[in-house]
């Protein structure tokens, strides 16, 4: 008989028992448990015991401590102990010749920031260079804001300075500190520039920046002005909604806060607020870049062809993205393309240009098999004849041609497609967004009726008017723009909207004087809207 083999199916009392990490990962594990449970004290006293066994440390050993007294270095109660082993396990980590990396100045920054020393914080910072290590935006934040807090503001703009060097954006945040810093210490100019910033940085602001403009306009006086024709051409060659000519008008400022009417009319001053375009050295950059991307990857000749074409019929005012329309909603048994649907679109766009036909880009495949439908034939030859249709070669990808159109005549698009492709992910995210708000119209067959969404009347972006006025878009929880909350900045007498706070207008929150909203918007019951129902080219928008 077989003796069993005493190695089959061991009981758990015979398994070999795992082996203990080694002691500097187990210390590194641990530190990491007090990250996570904000533990300081455990930390540095697992990191005395660490010393005192002769544990051999490394870099993200150091890190955690420093992260952990970086973040106790604000708190009351902490502060002190964070700061002196927040220095202490930074000078061990240089006297063991342990290169530190980003996040390692990141948090001795915010810890001699804490201290009040910015300069060491900075310093910091431009020592990254020596070790081949690129600082980001945080890095730069500790020196940045202390610099802001002492009012030290050559220092300050030392750093802003850097990190355009690097080439770095400042964000909301550091430019309310340096917009706040200006302000205090009284440079108006600087103050007009990082205004400006500001608008190109965000959509909205903050309610803490907003404090920071209403007390800067609140106490502030004027007194510089532009030549009215220099301001007009430049707000025209900007795209609308800013000049950046510098103040323009006199005497003290009205801040009021209010809200803006579907149709883009400030409910303070009754200004019309600008739907903001794109301005000329961007368009070209953005046509240039457009063409670049598609001439690498479509036929060169059957594209360039199309840009000699677009050149001779330049006088579009949108483009119809043919094949997104014709299979719009078309995904059932008998759905194929419609040519109805595409057929309302092109009707309605030329109604509501003033009798001007779209341009319909459509693959060549599309338009022979339409053709060769006799119910779909006779309206098709129509659009040719109409100058409509512009069929786009076997194998390329129409979404270059449209695209292209588009950007370069400075047209409407209609279509649905969200465009976040690989094609337009190679065009950056920030400018893009914004052309699409400004270009793009949406649609919607209902029970077979069109409906189509315009670009906004206005945008929602800080507005300079070429009167010297401001409004600033305050951040709102809501999605309803109607419930948005705008800074309102003029100068005396231009409110159309002062002193009628009679029976049809109502008091709103101020800041320095009566804000009017209108009765109408406060109960929610639809406001006249007086804009057109079609945007079109530049040179046809409203000054």
């Amino acid at each position: 008989m077989a003796t069993p083999s005493h190695h089959q199916n061991p009981t758990p009392s015979t398994k070999k028992k795992k082996t203990h990490k080694n002691p500097e990962a187990n210390f590194l594990y641990e530190l990491n448990s007090c990250s996570k449970s904000k533990d300081l004290k455990a930390a540095i006293s697992l990191y005395d015991s660490a010393l005192s066994n002769n544990t051999r440390l490394n870099q993200s050993h150091f890190n955690t401590l420093l992260y952990l007294c970086s973040t106790f270095a604000t708190d009351p109660d902490s502060k002190d102990l964070a700061l002196r082993y927040g220095f202490r396990v930074f000078d061990h980590m240089m006297a063991l010749n342990i290169h530190p990396n980003e996040a390692s100045i990141t948090s001795i920054a915010r810890l001699s920031a804490a201290k009040g020393d910015g300069d060491y914080a900075f310093e910091m910072v431009k020592k990254l260079g020596d070790y081949q290590v690129s600082p980001r935006l945080r890095t730069y934040e500790p020196a940045l804001f202390c610099f802001c807090q002492k009012l030290e503001a050559e220092k300050a703009y030392e750093v802003e300075e850097d990190i355009d060097k690097m080439g770095l954006s400042l964000e909301e945040p550091q430019i309310a500190a340096l917009l706040k810093l200006s302000a205090d210490t009284w440079r108006g100019e600087r103050v007009y520039n990082y205004l400006h910033k500001l608008r190109r940085s965000v959509s909205w602001v903050s309610e803490e920046t907003c404090k920071v403009l209403e007390d800067w306009f609140c106490c502030k006086a004027s007194e510089i002005g532009s030549d009215v024709g220099s301001v007009k051409e430049a707000i025209l060659r900007n795209g609308g909604g800013w000049h950046g000519l510098g103040w323009i008008g006199e005497g003290k400022w009205v801040v009021k806060k209010g809200n803006v009417e579907p149709n883009g009319r400030c409910c303070c001053c009754g200004e019309q607020l600008d739907c903001v375009d794109i301005d000329d050295v961007e368009t070209e950059k953005f046509a240039l870049s457009v063409a670049g991307l598609a001439l690498e990857r479509e036929v060169k000749a059957n594209f360039r062809e199309f840009q000699d074409w677009l050149e001779k019929n330049a006088d579009y005012e949108a483009i119809v993205d043919g094949a997104n329309i014709g299979l719009y909603q078309q995904n059932f048994a008998e759905g194929g393309f419609s040519v109805l649907q595409l057929d309302a679109v092109i009707k309605e766009m030329y109604t509501r240009s003033g009798n001007k036909w779209p341009l319909v880009i459509l693959h060549n495949k599309r338009v022979r098999a339409l053709l060769e439908n006799p119910s779909h034939r006779k309206l098709v030859e129509e659009w040719m004849a109409n100058g409509v249709l512009y069929t786009t070669p076997h194998g390329s990808n129409d979404d270059w041609y449209w695209l292209y159109a588009t950007v370069k005549l400075r047209c409407l698009l209609v279509t649905n497609d969200e465009m976040r492709d690989h094609i337009f992910e190679l065009l950056g995210s920030s400018f893009f967004l914004k052309w699409k708000e400004r270009y793009q119209v949406r649609y919607t067959f209902l029970k077979g009726a069109l409906k189509l969404q315009m670009p906004p009347a206005y945008s929602i972006v800080i507005q300079e008017s070429e009167k010297g006025s401001w409004h600033v878009p305050i951040v709102c929880e809501s999605d309803e723009e109607s419930l948005r909350s705008w800074l309102c900045i003029t100068r005396p007498g231009g409110c159309e909207d002062e002193g009628k706070t009679g029976s049809t207008m109502e008091t709103c929150e101020i800041v320095n004087g009566p804000c009017c909203k209108s009765s109408e918007n406060r109960n929610n019951e639809k406001c006249d809207d007086k804009t057109t129902s079609m945007t079109g080219k530049r040179k046809e928008r409203s000054p």
